[in-house]
């Protein structure tokens, strides 16, 4: 009893001192930073060439020397389809072969047209049809279709490509040529003349100058080594990218520069974002 007779004062004490401390109302707190908006991406996929054929032609291997080429990038199985389902979903979804499959609509666009970011696939020989379009159009090359077994309105003919460049583009805007322009029928110097008409257009518009990015690949290589070339053609970027990549990667990387989460197997790919945003910060040109 005695010590807690000793105790009670300084404890009253401790009590006493604590009340009297100030308390701050209203003090000022840094507002966390916002995060950076969605830049540009335009991606272009081509058809069937090994690496070292689509390399050796003039306008590729100027576009090579020029930005950035992935020098150890692989398809992920073939024939055409599962890749671009790899491209747009990160999975293949079991399949191997070249039919119509309607698969949920959990796909690229399904997820941009939640988070309302804007886009637009420009499908060369496309009427408004996805599924009865005529040749050079193919539903094969036009992934956008398989989810949900629907045809968005953001699917659109090549030929608007022109008019939004100039005007209104679209935060992703996939290109796909027809069947004899992405070198399927006509062959990769078909395909190069083709690069070397309409890459000028994209990197002379202002949606490609303040930091955007141009990805062109080719869906399989055709060849049975499964390595492609990705040419990435943005603002700053230059020389070899010699990490694996695949078509999980280019989804991780387009997930990753318009600001949404990464879908299937792209959550565990390598992405080039990083680099993008390194050549940017250093680039006059992106703003």
């Amino acid at each position: 009893m005695r010590f807690v007779r000793r105790l009670a004062p300084s404890l009253a004490a401790l009590l006493l001192a604590t009340a009297c401390q100030p308390v701050a109302f209203g003090k000022a707190t840094s507002s966390p930073t916002p995060p950076a908006p969605p830049k540009h991406v335009f991606v272009i996929v081509l058809e069937n060439t090994p690496y070292q054929l689509a390399l050796r032609q003039p306008y590729i291997a100027g576009l090579a020397r020029q930005y950035a080429v992935a020098t150890n990038y692989s398809e992920i199985s073939n024939p055409s389809l599962p890749n671009y389902l790899a491209m747009t979903s990160g999975s293949t979804w079991g399949i191997t072969d070249d039919e119509f499959h309607t698969l949920p609509a959990t796909g690229l666009g399904n997820q941009l047209s939640s988070a309302g970011i804007s886009w637009k696939a420009y499908m060369e020989g496309f009427t408004g049809d996805c599924f009865t379009s005529p040749y050079p159009y193919a539903v094969k090359h036009n992934p956008f279709s398989y989810y949900g077994g629907a045809c968005p309105a953001n699917i659109v003919p090549m030929t608007d490509l022109t008019t939004d460049l100039n005007s209104d583009t679209p935060l992703l805007s996939w290109i796909t040529p027809g069947m004899c322009n992405d070198g399927h029928d006509c062959g990769v110097a078909r395909a190069d003349r083709w690069l070397s008409q309409t890459v000028p257009q994209i990197v002379s518009s202002t949606a490609w100058k303040q930091g955007g990015v141009l990805f062109i690949t080719w869906d399989e290589s055709g060849a049975g080594d499964g390595r492609v070339a990705l040419l990435v053609v943005a603002p700053g970027l230059r020389g070899q990218l010699t990490m694996p990549l695949n078509h999980y990667s280019l989804l991780a990387t387009v997930s990753d520069r318009l600001r949404v989460p990464r879908l299937g197997l792209a959550k565990q790919a390598t992405s080039l974002h990083s680099q993008l945003e390194a050549a940017a910060a250093k680039s006059p040109t992106s703003g």
